[in-house]
Order: structure tokens, then C-alpha cells, then sequence
């Protein structure tokens, strides 16, 4: 359930699949998250072999910590999750 008592934070999540087998592990969490997702972008880079996906999100910290942690813990695959600078 998304929260909409100010205890979201916009966040946005890079993600770098460089193992194929790890991109159906990716989306699944993703999918579970879909509920705090504000847009999504994948290219693949073929000539890398290797997929490049950022996504935006509108969610408690808690929940984009654990969901950038949970990427990060997938075997060939790198996250990096950044914040925007606050007032």
C-alpha cells in the first residue's frame, strides 16, 4: 500500500544487469514494488551484453533501501540509489 502521509522520499534507483539469468529476479522485485514505481527505463546494450534500467520511485526510505539491497545482493547485477538534495 502506498503511503501518502509525507513519509515518502523520491528516489531513483540505476541498475546495471550484466548476468541475463539475473533479469527475471530483477523484474520480480520490481514488480513487487510496482506499487511505489513512478516511471521505468531499460535499454539494453547489446554490444555490452549488458542491460541498463533506472528506476524512479516515490516511497518510504525504508522501502527503496531494501529494495536497492535486495538488487545489489543478485548475482551480476550493480544498483546505486541517489536522493534528491533536500531543502
Amino acid at each position: 500500500m502506498k503511503l501518502n502521509d509525507g513519509s515518502n522520499r523520491v528516489a531513483l534507483i540505476g541498475i546495471i544487469v550484466q548476468n541475463p539469468d539475473s533479469a527475471e529476479l530483477v523484474n520480480s522485485l520490481l514488480h513487487l514494488n510496482r506499487q511505489y514505481i513512478v516511471g521505468r527505463m531499460g535499454i539494453p546494450y547489446r554490444e555490452k551484453e549488458m542491460s541498463i534500467i533506472s528506476i524512479a520511485l516515490d516511497a518510504p526510505e525504508d522501502v527503496v533501501s531494501a529494495l536497492a539491497g535486495k538488487l545489489g545482493m543478485i548475482s551480476g547485477v550493480s544498483s546505486k540509489t541517489v536522493y534528491p538534495k533536500t531543502a
